[in-house]
């Protein structure tokens, strides 16, 4: 992210009202389990905008607490940043420290990582 930015983001609390609900939704994320940014979006009432989650997830101020990191792709990947962030492979050792795995071909297995909320 380029200092200019950083002026840029919003803290969690002054984020829109979609926003807001996509960032209750990640916060549910247990460890060791990771959702789709479909799946966040679905869950958030807002169906059919993964998109919407991804810049919801890239606004977010480098300190948050939030577990942005447990939200990849609807391949089981990590989605490849901008500019040549070292944020993808921050993701992966968040994941892996929480251990989920990933194959040879640096997916997770969704049918065994992924969450499931009640």
């Amino acid at each position: 992210m380029a200092a200019g930015d950083r002026d840029t983001l919003l803290p969690v609390s002054a984020a829109p009202a979609g926003y807001q609900r996509i960032y209750a939704v990640v916060s549910r994320i247990p460890r060791g389990r990771v959702a789709t940014y479909g799946q966040v979006a679905t869950l958030a009432g807002l169906p059919g905008r993964a998109r919407s989650v991804g810049y919801a997830l890239s606004a977010l101020d480098d300190r948050s607490r939030l577990p942005w990191h447990r939200v990849v792709n609807a391949q089981g990947r990590i989605s490849p940043r901008n500019g040549g962030s070292p944020m993808a492979i921050v993701q992966r050792l968040r994941l892996e420290r929480e251990h989920v795995r990933f194959d040879a071909r640096h997916c997770i297995r969704l049918d065994f990582f992924r969450w499931r909320p009640r």
